[in-house]
């Protein structure tokens, strides 16, 4: 039997004590919610826009087992701003798997992007990173993945212990169905301390230092006697200056 090691969650009040501390921080849904502004079920309201992800056409591992979307945006103090879509694209310092070519993912559905909840959602998180690193404007890109266990096994970062080659990362678990695995590993870049836990309680949160730590998740295969797994996630990624581009 493997071990579930429970998420090390703080609370709204501390979130940026604990990442300048720590490097990471860990938020319950309920506390996302507080800290966001919005109530716990405008984001549980979001979850079904995760059914209808096309397949990730970029995966170099001959797998099928993900579906994304993908959305840009400009968040500054006075409020949140999409701009036009635009490809992913992340360095092979960052990504040794996928880095190095320009992705264009499927955009993000105007219904979700217009959801009460999701400007706040950003706004509010680039103010709590504010307090960490003072900047005019977060560059912020946000993913939406599924991953399933339709081939017996998923990999939620097929790219292993990785950085995003941004500021910020911010992790939501949305839905974990039918799964065992989804093992969330957050380590120090710069050592050997590192921490292990599983999120399973939806929008539930891991907030992380990107120029600090490497992170990854285990691969996921089906609970015995189950079929149709999947492991639903928010990505928001914080970058200063400007989007990730080949330039």
């Amino acid at each position: 039997m493997v071990a579930t090691f429970r998420a090390p969650f703080t609370s709204p009040a501390t979130v940026v004590d604990a990442l300048r501390r720590s490097g990471y921080a860990a938020l319950a849904a309920d506390d996302v919610a507080m800290l966001c502004g919005v109530p716990l079920d405008a984001l549980l309201a979001l979850a079904p826009s995760w059914n209808d992800l096309p397949p990730d056409d970029y995966l170099r591992d001959g797998g099928r087992y993900r579906q994304r979307r993908h959305a840009c945006f400009v968040v500054r103090a006075d409020g949140c701003v999409q701009v036009p879509h635009r490809a992913h694209y992340q360095p092979l310092d960052y990504n040794a798997l996928h880095g190095g070519i320009q992705r264009w993912f499927a955009p993000m559905a105007p219904a979700t992007i217009a959801s009460s909840a999701w400007s706040p959602l950003l706004w509010a998180l680039g103010e709590s990173l504010r307090e960490l690193r003072p900047v005019d404007a977060w560059y912020v890109e946000a993913h939406q993945f599924r991953i399933d266990t339709v081939d017996g096994i998923g990999r939620p970062t097929p790219e292993g212990a990785h950085r995003d080659g941004v500021d910020f990362v911010a992790v939501f678990l949305v839905d974990r169905h039918a799964i065992r695995g989804g093992e969330t590993r957050v380590f120090d870049a710069d050592g050997p301390d590192g921490q292990r836990f599983t999120l399973t309680e939806p929008w539930s949160l891991l907030l992380l230092d990107d120029t600090r730590m490497i992170h990854e998740t285990t691969p996921i295969q089906p609970q015995p006697g189950a079929a149709g797994g999947y492991r639903d996630t928010l990505v928001l990624t914080y970058r200063a200056g400007g989007f990730q581009s080949e330039a």
